[in-house]
């Protein structure tokens, strides 16, 4: 720690006053034993412990400053000196502690008490770096959640607006006769119930990724194969990949892969992925799953050969509501939550999920446990 020169000045003056303490208490029991001695020679010359000592007591002069007695007196100085500075010195220290906190709690959270402390006050100091480092952070958490739950609300009201003034629109001009057939009747209803239906799918998302990304979310865990369910996931797509001109192929070991886990979360995860395989790989012609076993965990790799994204999208890709078009259309953009959905059932069974560009390959990697702590507890 940096002393000032104020502090510096009065820790001389308290080495001087301490020393001088010392010499004038000396001084006082010398005065006060040789009177004694003086005055009362019969009562003191029965002890030993003076011995001969009364007739040097008496004559002594300069109040028996001696070169020994002076010695000691220097070293019991010194001791006392070295003791009080000490306890002064990390008085000083507290201070500019406490000045240094009140500096901070005004705001500044990023300033650092400045100087260096050894001993229990070094780690107090430490303990307080450790205390604002952790208020800062929770503060600034905190502060992502509100602008988490501000985000929330505008893209829900956005994509719920779109929709919902499409029904009222067709509806009303349903209700105030403006058609001029029953089949331009029947065009309005068929178009309003399909943009009620995206309304419904936003809705059912929204509620999902609500409830995925609580850490407490039941899983229903069980045993079953990952290649099977990888093989179905791919039977399941090949009708609509067909229709986009695409084909589907896996690779999966010979021997199953049994894992625990909760299927129908885990079947949601591929199911986006390869909806997004299919909805954003424009000009690709084949989707790959493969899946590889290591000790003890599982990797399967969802890819597909069609129009890349850049580099600063692939890192949003999983953030909430992102979608790759620069508009917000809803032709080929789902509800924006299908990735952010199929990370946090990722994390919740303690996996990764990542993506990257490859080779002019889309890669999106999954890694599972094969067991879990939840899982072995089920």
């Amino acid at each position: 720690m940096q002393l000032t020169n104020k502090e510096r000045l009065r820790l001389a003056f308290e080495a001087v006053v301490t020393a001088g303490i010392i010499f004038l208490c000396y001084f006082a029991v010398f005065e006060i034993v040789r009177w004694l001695v003086t005055s009362l020679p019969e009562v003191f010359g029965d002890f030993w412990l003076f011995g001969n000592m009364f007739d040097d007591i008496r004559t002594q002069e300069l109040w028996g400053l001696t070169p020994l007695v002076f010695i000691f007196l220097i070293i019991v100085a010194g001791v006392a000196i070295y003791w009080r500075l000490k306890r002064r010195y990390h008085q000083y220290e507290l201070q500019h502690i406490i000045k240094e906190l009140h500096y901070i709690a005004q705001g500044n959270y990023t300033h650092r008490i400045r100087g260096k402390y050894s001993g229990d006050i070094g780690k107090v100091v430490d303990s307080i770096h450790v205390l604002v480092d952790s208020t800062v952070e929770a503060m600034e958490e905190e502060r992502r959640i509100e602008q988490s739950k501000d985000e929330l609300i505008t893209n829900v009201s956005h994509d719920i607006r779109t929709p919902l003034t499409s029904i009222i629109g067709y509806l009303g001009l349903i209700e105030e006769g403006r058609f001029s057939s029953a089949s331009q009747a029947t065009d309005y209803v068929h178009t309003a119930y399909k943009k009620a239906k995206q309304m419904k799918a936003l809705v059912d998302d929204l509620f999902e990724y609500t409830t995925v990304r609580q850490t407490t979310t039941p899983l229903e865990y069980i045993r079953f194969d990952m290649g099977q369910l990888i093989e179905q996931m791919a039977i399941d797509f090949e009708l609509e990949a067909v229709k986009k001109g695409r084909e589907i192929r896996t690779s999966t070991p010979e021997e199953s892969i049994m894992m625990h886990g909760d299927t129908e979360k885990i079947v949601r995860v591929f199911h986006n992925l390869l909806s997004n395989a299919l909805k954003y790989g424009k000009g690709g012609t084949l989707i790959c799953i493969n899946a590889v076993r290591s000790e003890d965990t599982v990797t399967v790799t969802v890819s597909n050969n069609g129009e890349t994204l850049p580099e600063e999208a692939i890192e949003q890709l999983f953030e909430r509501f992102y979608r790759a078009e620069a508009s917000r259309s809803q032709e080929t953009a789902g509800t924006g939550l299908g990735l952010a959905i199929a990370q946090s059932i990722v994390e919740l069974h303690q996996g990764k999920i990542s993506a990257e560009v490859k080779d002019g390959w889309t890669v999106f990697t999954v890694v599972l446990p094969l067991e879990n702590e939840e899982s072995q507890k089920q």
